[in-house]
């Protein structure tokens, strides 16, 4: 299979599904800066399409779980197999076992609801001072042709040791029309280009330069999002993200993330796995 790069896919390449037989999918990989190693975001929000294919049009996605099993290859497509566990009145919930040729490389739970006119209350908020993405000074950490991606650090440095509190801003870079479903799906894709660096923030090697990244050995072992109102996943959308510190190679990072008008539009959570680098 020749792999497209992910600076020549288009987005909508990547929610391009092709019905194989029953609730079953079929869609394309592409190869990251990283190598031969897939991007969880972009099986997350290929497995949530296919979810989304198989209920009603009036629900929407309003949390998803996620496992991931083993790292997913650049050099097949993927299988999305859904089972529909549950259509209620108000709620419709699937279940979506992501394959390859060598097993299955990822478990998703999602659950749909219909739209509810019931009360809204947001209480996250920007911190104080936050930098604005066209800000000069914060740092680039974009990659391919698809994330543009900015840096921030923020107040809260315990003890003079390292900053227990980091963000992103995070755009997608991409044609993406009004359906609501597409931006659920890229905003899914994003969520995951936000954890891992603060989950290293605690660790002792932790030096907050991008250098530092090779010093260790990581990957996410589960991720979760909880949508809370519609978004426009190709505008600037604020990732501000909290370690909750390390314990048995594992760390535990919870965000919020908040349009550039300052809507709270999810909440995400995402465990990784953070080892030393051995020679």
């Amino acid at each position: 299979m020749n792999t497209p790069r992910i600076r020549d896919v288009d987005f909508g390449d990547l929610l391009r599904l092709e019905p194989h037989g029953p609730d079953t999918f079929v869609a394309i990989v592409a190869r990251y800066p990283w190598g031969n190693r897939l991007f969880g975001g972009q099986v997350v929000a290929q497995a949530l399409k296919a979810a989304a294919a198989t209920v009603e049009p009036d629900r929407f996605a309003h949390s998803l779980h996620s496992y991931f099993i083993r790292p997913g290859s650049t050099t097949e497509p993927i299988r999305f197999e859904v089972e529909r566990l549950r259509d209620g009145r108000s709620f419709s919930t699937r279940q979506v076992v992501a394959r390859q040729s060598g097993g299955a490389i990822l478990n998703l739970s999602v659950s749909f609801q219909i739209v509810e006119d019931e009360a809204d209350a947001q209480l996250a908020a920007f911190p104080p001072d936050l930098p604005l993405p066209d800000d000069p000074s914060l740092s680039d950490y974009s990659w391919g042709a698809m994330i543009d991606r900015r840096a921030v650090d923020l107040a809260g440095v315990p003890n003079d040791g390292p900053p227990n509190r980091l963000g992103y801003w995070i755009r997608l870079r991409a044609d993406l029309d009004d359906d609501p479903v597409e931006h659920a799906c890229a905003l899914a894709f994003m969520s995951d280009a936000a954890p891992s660096r603060s989950a290293r923030s605690p660790h002792p090697d932790f030096d907050n330069d991008v250098a530092d990244r090779g010093r260790f050995q990581g990957a996410s072992l589960d991720h979760a999002v909880w949508f809370h109102r519609p978004c426009r996943a190709d505008e600037w959308h604020w990732f501000d993200t909290r370690s909750h510190g390390l314990a048995g190679a594992r760390g535990l990072v919870t965000g919020d993330v908040l349009s550039i008008d300052g809507t709270h539009v999810a909440t995400i959570a995402q465990e990784v796995l953070l080892r030393r680098a051995r020679d």
